[in-house]
């Protein structure tokens, strides 16, 4: 097996975040599903834009944030994305390539436009997302690089994309290559909804034995497992999986990897400003460390600093200087 080019590469949606705060009052008067993510057309995306107030757009996607976070730590990393070729596709891709992330999709030309996500951010911290998903939906399977997605250590895939045929079938395609170059497969459930939809399609994929990690939150597990008792969840789930990381945000995160448990608390914090992109930044600092062969409860550790971070500022992308952070906290 040859060496890898990239420490991490990841298959996503490319969506530009627009976040703007606003008062629990205009959660409720819009019917929006507070704290969840809600999947939006274009008559209710003009219709949501138009009641925000300033509004900060900064390039999102759960994958992409968890990318932005390992190169900001210093992993090499490559993303797979569909934009349009408009503004929007244009702001992505040089926000991606900025932080030292490949990024060679060809945009797509024509319509829909490049996906979107207006935030709606109350003064607890907590995010009321709600998705135009655009272009990133239509990532054709013939828009892989092969060599690219065989070049990782770890291909991370994005559950929240899984939804849409094409990419689904693109990821499937990429699975194939991965396991074909003997690397492994990280997958992140994204949300519950997206379980309810395509569980099965889960289970097929842990039972062929082709996820290596899975990232859940709590919630996730309830869902996967159909357990609410947490450990139960944990119980059944990690007997599936090489690796099971599960966070539950206050209390912290939890790892099982063949047969080793660990855990950590959360990250202190002064303040919660902005929950957008906790998950995607744990994801990114447990990556980072395991990739490199670190103590599991170190790569738990990375993980909560590189949340703590996130959640301190709006937006999902790292605001200092992380990998600086992580040798200040773990010595």
């Amino acid at each position: 097996m040859s060496e890898p080019r990239y420490d991490v590469v990841a298959i996503g949606n490319a969506i530009v975040d627009v976040m703007s705060p606003c008062e629990d009052e205009l959660i409720e008067e819009l019917d929006l599903v507070r704290g969840g993510m809600t999947l939006i057309d274009t008559e209710r995306a003009k219709e949501l834009y138009a009641a925000m107030g300033p509004a900060r757009e900064i390039s999102g996607g759960s994958a992409a944030n968890t990318l932005a976070g390992l190169s900001a730590l210093g992993s090499q990393c490559a993303f797979i994305g569909q934009v349009a070729d408009d503004q929007l596709g244009d702001v992505f891709g040089h926000d991606i390539r900025a932080v030292g992330i490949d990024f060679d999709t060809a945009p797509r030309p024509g319509e829909p436009p490049t996906a979107r996500c207006l935030i709606f951010v109350t003064k607890d911290g907590q995010r009321t997302m709600n998705t135009y998903l655009g272009a990133t939906q239509f990532l054709p399977a013939d828009a892989l690089d092969l060599d690219v997605v065989a070049g990782g250590s770890i291909l991370f895939l994005e559950g929240y994309l899984w939804d849409p045929e094409e990419p689904r079938a693109a990821m499937r395609r990429a699975i194939d290559a991965a396991k074909n170059a003997g690397r492994k497969v990280a997958f992140t459930l994204s949300d519950p909804f997206v379980i309810s939809r395509h569980g099965q399609d889960f289970h097929d994929l842990i039972d062929a034995g082709l996820l290596d990690i899975i990232f859940a939150n709590h919630l996730e597990l309830a869902a996967l497992t159909g357990e609410d008792d947490f450990e139960a969840g944990i119980a059944l789930l990690s007997a599936r999986v090489p690796v099971l990381v599960v966070t539950r945000g206050a209390e912290g995160a939890v790892v099982v990897a063949h047969g080793e448990r660990a855990e950590v608390a959360a990250e202190p914090i002064e303040q919660v400003v902005d929950t957008t992109g906790a998950g995607d930044l744990f994801a990114a600092g447990f990556l980072h460390a395991f990739v490199r062969d670190e103590p599991l409860e170190k790569c738990l550790r990375l993980g909560a600093i590189a949340a703590a971070e996130i959640i301190s500022h709006y937006g999902a992308r790292p605001e200092v200087d992380l990998k600086a952070l992580a040798a200040k906290k773990l010595g």
